[in-house]
């Protein structure tokens, strides 16, 4: 899959040091984990889920590269969230140093296209830390609609859900 500048990937323990870039870094997960900044191992049990959940539902986070450069600049992607009612959890997490660039709206745009060819889905689920407006603002320019609060376990808060 690919969008005008990224690329789409898949995990492998390979990419290891990208995994670790990426939520190795305080400034990317103290909105997603309250246990901010993850270790080297928690690191490797994120990295392993995402390859395992590729493995089993044809769907993660994906790895996401720069076209031009092939920099490795974050991921995002789809986890089943009610299988009942065809709905994928949309997902972003991008590197500080690519934060404001347009790149989680340009991924997330490609994901959800991608979503209603391959899955079929009838719905997407994406939620945010109540104190993350940067991601509240991309949702809500995505055309997501505030539907209620759900508890996330990773952060201990309930997060806006759309």
């Amino acid at each position: 899959m690919y969008s005008k500048r990224l690329g789409f990937g898949l995990w492998s323990h390979n990419l290891f040091s990208e995994a670790l870039a990426l939520w190795g870094d305080h400034r990317v997960t103290e909105f997603i984990d309250a246990r901010s900044p993850l270790t080297e191992s928690m690191v490797k049990e994120k990295l392993q889920t995402e390859i395992m959940a590729q493995q089993a539902v044809n769907m993660q986070y994906w790895p996401l590269f720069s076209l031009e450069q092939g920099e490795f600049v974050g991921v995002c992607g789809l986890r089943p969230y009610d299988k009942m009612q065809k709905t994928c959890e949309l997902g972003f997490h991008i590197c500080y140093q690519f934060w404001r660039q347009g790149l989680a709206r340009e991924a997330a745009m490609a994901v959800i296209a991608y979503a209603g060819e391959k899955y079929q889905m009838s719905y997407l689920f994406a939620g945010h830390n109540p104190l993350n407006k940067s991601s509240k603002a991309l949702l809500n320019k995505l055309g997501f609609v505030y539907s209620h609060d759900e508890y996330y376990p990773q952060t201990g808060l309930d997060h806006p859900s759309y």
